[in-house]
């Protein structure tokens, strides 16, 4: 398939046959699941899963890539080919009987904003299988206390189990990007880790906590909540949010839910 790489859609074809093997057997699709590809580019996962699964979804934004994508699995099952932005796409209106399974090679300038929109429909999702850099990959898997622990690690870990799986070089793309790749794959719980009262207070608590994260807590979370209070948690207000867990945040969260009552 010849088609030149667009810059402003983040495209980094796949081709390297042994990463593409890896990764199929990763995600090992069956018949019965509900699949959907995002960004297929050149079909390099989507021939194989669709032959594996015999019917699959593709989202894929950049329209000259549709008619040849088409073509090119013609004969190997059911493709249902979304011409949109994955940004805006309700993922679950394509459940059938099955919760959807989810794949890609995100384009590395949307992926943590479609990562959000992903997991607002998570309920839906059986599981993610992402070609992501690895530096969002280390940030997903962060645990407290390490440099790479932020805002993305607790919102991705409240919702989902988080395994890295395997790094992928530059050398398996064309063209090659700058940076290193990784594979991970992401399982919603069923019921999420600690119990949150209002996700939305929870989601607007850790960004703050995170906006500028050498501030102690007394001044990052200034406005929210007082220091006495954040003591009164048992959390130290002198400490900085990359040392919070998740069941903190979760606290903090529900002390402001409970005060809005």
């Amino acid at each position: 398939m010849a088609h030149t790489p667009r810059k402003r859609f983040g495209q980094h074809f796949l081709h390297d046959p042994a990463i593409i093997n890896r990764i199929v057997s990763a995600i090992n699709p069956q018949p019965s699941d509900t699949l959907v590809e995002i960004g297929p580019g050149q079909g390099a996962i989507t021939l194989p899963l669709l032959r594996a699964a015999g019917r699959l979804h593709v989202v894929e934004l950049d329209r000259d890539l549709v008619g040849p994508l088409a073509a090119l699995c013609r004969e190997a099952g059911e493709l249902t080919v979304h011409n949109a932005d994955a940004l805006r796409v309700d993922f679950c209106t394509l459940t059938t009987a099955s919760a959807l399974r989810v794949v890609g090679n995100l384009p590395y300038n949307i992926s943590t904003p479609l990562l959000f929109h992903l997991l607002a429909q998570s309920h839906c999702i059986a599981d993610m299988h992402f070609m992501l850099q690895k530096e969002v990959v280390d940030r997903l898997a962060a645990i407290p206390g390490s440099g790479q622990y932020g805002r993305l690690s607790v919102m991705v870990q409240y919702r989902c189990a988080v395994t890295p799986l395997f790094t992928i070089g530059a050398g398996a793309f064309q063209p090659p990007p700058r940076v290193e790749s990784a594979f991970v794959r992401l399982l919603p719980f069923a019921e999420p880790p600690v119990l949150v009262h209002d996700e939305g207070l929870l989601a607007t608590v850790v960004q703050q906590a995170f906006a500028q994260r050498r501030k102690t807590l007394r001044n990052a979370l200034k406005g929210l909540f007082e220091e006495h209070e954040i003591r009164g948690l048992g959390i130290d207000p002198s400490a900085r949010a990359e040392v919070l867990g998740i069941g903190e945040f979760a606290a903090l969260a529900n002390f402001a839910a409970k005060r809005r009552e």
